[in-house]
């Protein structure tokens, strides 16, 4: 892998929720904590990986950063939010942590044997992705590890 373009740069994704108390307690239970100095009545800093975080902002919060109308997620795409996880089992896990607590599933599991997923939607619509990819085709890049998992498997 390169070196990083921005290396210390972090993100800050901001998504507008019904029920912040509510959208708490939903990720709470799929594993996700929250920075303290960052969450108050009308928003919530989501803490996703060392330098990645989602801030779940109030409807009215949201608005005062949006400059456009705000499309309801439970009729319009937004986006598609993915977050990996260690494992295919934790994949699993985590999906069904998100359905018992209220979400609903997008999609069934998608295998393509280096990669593993499964999708829901939140309490608001959001869509999600949770997936595992092989450390291997990480590391070498989906074509490249197929090709010499097929090249192992076949040898000449």
């Amino acid at each position: 892998m390169t070196d990083p373009a921005h290396p210390g740069r972090m993100l800050f994704l901001n998504i507008p929720v019904a029920d912040l108390e509510r959208s708490k307690a939903f990720f709470a239970k799929l594993g996700f904590g929250f920075n303290p100095k960052f969450t108050d009545e009308t928003a919530a800093c989501m803490l996703v990986g060392e330098q990645a975080f989602v801030m779940l902002l109030s409807r009215e919060k949201f608005a005062e950063f949006a400059k456009l109308p705000m499309a309801d997620p439970t009729t319009h795409t937004l986006a598609l939010y993915c977050f990996s996880v260690s494992s295919r089992d934790e994949v699993d896990a985590v999906s069904a942590a998100a359905l018992a607590a209220g979400g609903s599933e997008a999609d069934g599991p998608e295998d393509y044997g280096f990669m593993y997923s499964r999708s829901f939607f939140d309490l608001d619509g959001h869509g999600w992705q949770v997936m595992w990819m092989d450390p291997a085709a990480a590391e070498q890049g989906p074509e490249e590890f197929t090709a010499s998992t097929q090249d192992a498997e076949n040898p000449s």
